[in-house]
This record gives C-alpha cells, structure tokens and sequence, in this order.
C-alpha cells in the first residue's frame, strides 16, 4: 500500500476519531441536562444541602461543557459557505432599546458598480445582536440660580431638592445600585469598592456602608407597611435559615437567625399582593416567630421547628405542615440505602405532587374539591403503608424515625386537604430564602445585630418588589427619593411595590402639593 493511501487512511481514522469524540460529548451533555432536571423534581423546592450542592456542581459541569461546544460548533459553522445557523434564533426582547447601524453597499446606494445604473430599492436584510455598555458613572450637577428684588433687596432661589445621604455625593440611584449589588446580586461592598475603583472612583467600603445604611433608613416605612399588611393575611410561610453574626471584640462569630414570613396565595388564584419580611434575631429561640405573629390569625404553613407549637395552641393559629420536609427525611434513608419501601413511598408522595402541578392557580373550592377526590385516597393509602412498614421496622432505624415524624404531624399534614388556599408544602418560605443563603456564600456574616437588621429591613423590600415583577434598583431609586424629598402619609400606599408604577419626579408631586396656586412660589431667602 503507498503512502499516500496510507496518508488517506489515518485522516479517514482521525476525523472518525474526532467525530466520536463529538457525539459523545453531546451526549454526555443532554444525559447531564436530563439529570439536572431530574433533580431539581426531585428537589420541590429548596432541598437537602447535599442535594443542593449535587445541583450546584451539574451546573457547573453543564456550563463548561456547552461553552466548549459553543466553540467547537462555531468554528463548525465558519468553516461552512457563509456560516449559516441552522436553528431560529429567539428574538430578543422589545423593551431593550435599539441602536441601528446602517452599512450601504461601497459604490453607494444610487449607481451600479457593474454597469453604472440607477439603483432603487428593493429590501434590507437586519440582523439584531444583544449588546452591553458597562456601568456609567456620572456626574449630575444641580445649579440653583439667586435672583434679587430691586425694590426690596429680597434673594429669590428654587429650594434645595433633597439629598440621598446629607452632606454627601451619592444620588438616590446610586443608593439602589449599592444596595441591590449586595443583596440581590451578591456583591459585597468590598468588591464594589474594587470594581468602582477600576473605573477611577475611589470610594471607601466604609462610605457604602454608610450609603446602604442610609437606603434602609428610608426604606423603614416601606418595611413597616409590608409588614402590617402580611399580618393582616389568611396563610403565612415562615421559615428560617441561620446567619453568622460577628461577636465584636471576641474575633469569632455567633449562630444568629434571619427568619422570613411570606404572603403568597397567587396559587389558589388570589389577586391579594404577594410579599415577604425578614426578622433578623440574635438566636433561634421560639419566643421570635411567637412575638413576631402576635397579632396573626389564620393558616400557618412551616417546618416542624417546637418553637411554633405555642403558637397552635390558642386555635387562633392553624399549623399546616410541609410534605417536602417530611419526603426528605424519606430521601435521606433512600439515598443512604434505597429499599423497595423508600422507592415506593417516594412515588406516592410524587404523586400527589402531580395532582397539585394540575391545579395550581385554580380557585379555593376547586382545588379543595379535586384534593378530596383525588388527593385524600391516595393519602389513605399512603397511611396504611407506612403504619404497616413501622410495625415492620426497628423503632431505632433511621426510616422508622423519617416515619414517626410525618404520622406525628398527620393531622397538619393532610390539613391542605381541607383548606384549598393551603399548599401541600413549604416552598414558598423556601424560595424566599434561597437569596439569603446565596448571599451568605458572598457577604459570609453580619457585622452586627444592627447590620443583620439592616439586610433583613432590605431584603423586604428587594424580595417583595421581585414578587411583584419590579425591578428593585429602578423600584428602591425612586421610592427613597420620594420619601426623602416629603412623600405625604395620607399617599403610603401608592409606593408599595404591589400599587407602584415608575412614574414622575419627585418635583412634579411636590410641585402639585404645595403649590396649586397658579404662580410659582419660590424660596425667599433674606438678604
């Protein structure tokens, strides 16, 4: 065989090599694409810290393996005549605005370069890309010209508007870009100060400190309110989630809690605004969620923590307990050593997840009547075979105690069952701290009780203004610059995040306010 032939043979080799190499990358792809959804079904929610972390790391894997075929499918596609997508590509979206650059053929749009002709119209072809500028710091300068009276010697000047901090340089936005930095996308303020310090800006961590305290400051009747509101609902979510505090003067930190309670009935079809507060406390005692909902009344969705049992035992408080809690415990003992009855436990209980998928966002009577016609047999059923698997098992094995906890807690368990604005788990209060625990990984502890208030006071308020689809920086910016600059009490309402729409200036209001009278009055400083 000459050697050309053999030449021809090892290219053939090769490219089949590679091509196997391809298709054993894209599978392993979609097979980790298929796992990662698998468990975030599995998870109902926020999971197991295990199982959080097994997501975590898919993620990751996901990620580095779909830029690499990223790469490798874009050279594909230069290497083709002209270098063609075979897939749509998804429009972007319309809110974005839009900067057009027009390219006109060299010869110009009038003459054919081949003959010299008159050219006329006859289409376009566009093609759109999402761009980025990055953050532009700016300066605004505020000039208040004084006039004076030549008959009285009186100085007319325009009031002052009012500052987002006194005596200092940062406007209202910049206020809301540091706090929401921080606290909805995890940057701590050191590396804020790092990345402003790259654009020329040198600004202290301590100033935005000092800054973010200031956000929350305003921000207290916003918080207040929020509050008052969630305890006027029918069903709250309560859950917990521990946050190191700094001990001064000790070098080392304490188990402090922050401690979420949310309004959300949006699945059983209520239009009642969804919100969430946060309480920051200095421990996990039981006498925090009791003072907290002194004043509440109504359905209580939470873990099985004793220091809400208090609460349950005037009637006034109902306990409605979370399946997701008690599957985990089940998913523990599976995923340590999986047995017939642990797979056969956790089907049923995806079961009845799958009766809720069906009527989520349906009314209270109908998804009370589809739970008593559905749901409460398959429940009987799942009675009967764990009473039968604990007359079976040690008491002292680890599924027996998975099980006495959820038959302990039977009577809350089924009690969605009755309620059709109940939900069969937790979640709600769950994801509402997933924030928090991603952000404790960033800003790793409070620096102090008041700074754990501080970040509950703003998490309140990000997080509620999420529920509602605003975007918390434009939301916060103009709230505290309204509440700065004199919002009236009587006109609270209308900037909550479930009421408020990005609107005009706080001049604009002021102005109508205290000046209806058709002359302008200006402010009179004497000479």
């Amino acid at each position: 065989m000459s050697d050309r032939a053999l030449t021809a043979l090892d290219k053939d080799a090769r490219i089949a090599e590679l091509e196997a190499a391809l298709a054993a990358r894209d599978t392993l792809i979609e097979t980790l694409r298929f796992q990662l959804a698998q468990l975030k079904r599995m998870a109902f929610g926020q999971s197991s810290e295990k199982l959080a972390l097994q997501i975590e790391q898919l993620e990751l894997a996901l990620e580095e393996l779909e830029g690499e075929a990223e790469v490798v499918d874009a050279g594909k596609a230069a290497a083709t005549a002209g270098g063609e997508r075979s897939a749509p590509i998804r429009r972007l979206p319309d809110h974005l605005p839009r900067i057009e650059h027009r390219i006109e053929p060299e010869a110009g749009s009038c003459t054919c370069p081949d003959c010299g002709g008159t050219l006329r119209p006859l289409g376009e072809d566009s093609d759109e890309m999402l761009d980025v500028v990055p953050v532009q710091w700016r300066v605004v300068r505020t000039v208040r010209p004084k006039y004076s009276c030549r008959s009285c010697e009186r100085i007319v000047q325009a009031p002052a508007p009012a500052k987002a901090v006194a005596r200092g340089r940062a406007s209202f936005a910049t206020l809301a870009h540091v706090v929401v930095n921080k606290f909805d996308h995890h940057l701590p303020l050191y590396r804020q100060a790092e990345m402003m310090a790259a654009q020329g800006i040198e600004v202290d961590r301590s100033t935005l400190a000092g800054w973010a305290g200031q956000a929350a400051q305003l921000l207290d009747p916003v918080v207040a309110r929020i509050r008052d509101e969630g305890l006027k609902a029918g069903k709250l979510h309560v859950d917990d989630t521990p946050v190191p505090m700094l001990m001064p003067g000790k070098g080392k930190t304490a188990q402090a809690r922050l401690w979420t309670y949310v309004a959300d009935d949006r699945a059983s079809g209520a239009v009642t605004p969804a919100l969430v507060w946060y309480r920051f406390t200095p421990d996990r005692s039981g006498v925090h969620p009791q003072t907290e909902l002194k004043a509440f009344a109504g359905l209580l969705q939470a873990d099985g923590y004793a220091g809400y049992d208090k609460l349950y035992e005037s009637g006034r408080i109902r306990e409605v307990a979370c399946w997701a809690h008690f599957r985990r415990k089940i998913f523990d003992c599976h995923q340590t050593g999986p047995t017939p009855l642990t797979a056969d436990l956790l089907e049923r209980i995806a079961g009845l997840y799958r009766i809720e998928e069906a009527i989520r966002g349906s009314p209270p009577d109908v998804r009370r009547r589809h739970r008593q016609e559905r749901s409460r047999p398959q429940i009987e059923q799942l009675r009967v075979a764990i009473d039968d698997a604990l007359r079976r098992l040690s008491p002292r094995s680890a599924m027996a105690k998975a099980l006495a906890y959820g038959r302990r807690r039977w009577h809350a368990l089924t009690r969605f069952l009755h309620e059709g604005v109940a939900e069969i788990d937790n979640n709600i209060a769950e994801r509402a701290m997933r924030a928090v625990a991603i952000g404790r990984k960033n800003w790793l502890f409070a620096g102090s009780r008041a700074g754990g208030e501080r970040a509950a006071a703003l998490y309140s308020v990000i997080e509620t203004a999420k529920l509602n689809g605003l975007e918390p920086q434009a939301y916060i910016a103009d709230v505290i610059e309204k509440i700065a600059s004199g919002w009236p009490a009587s006109r609270w309402d209308e900037l909550m995040p479930w009421n408020w729409t990005a609107g005009s200036p706080p001049s604009a209001w002021r102005h109508d306010r205290d000046h209806r009278a058709p002359a302008h009055r200006a402010h009179a400083v004497p000479r």
